[in-house]
């Protein structure tokens, strides 16, 4: 049996970094997210910090630059799906 996945929602605030990077592992990163209840690479729990993907670039491996392009796609689909339901209401 495969479990799905939980999120809390990480609002982003204006000048405030949207990527947030599992600093226990280094190898997990959510767009404006957070698991629950916890990392699930580590199961590190509260042990994420915010930033930018130009910092990510600079001392990321390439799985993790990879995985923080993939979140932000993912909550750009989830976003314009969101509203084209929205709109169809």
């Amino acid at each position: 049996m495969s479990a799905t996945q939980s999120f809390w929602s990480v609002p982003q605030r204006a000048g405030e970094p949207a990527y947030l990077v599992c600093m226990s592992c280094l190898s997990e990163v959510f767009y404006c997210k957070v698991p629950m209840p916890d990392c699930p690479t580590c199961q590190g729990v509260s042990t994420y910090e915010a930033f930018t993907i130009e910092a990510i670039r600079d001392w990321g491996t390439e799985d993790l630059i990879a995985k923080a392009g993939i979140a932000q796609h993912a909550a750009t689909l989830e976003a314009i799906s969101a509203a084209s339901v929205k709109s169809a209401d």
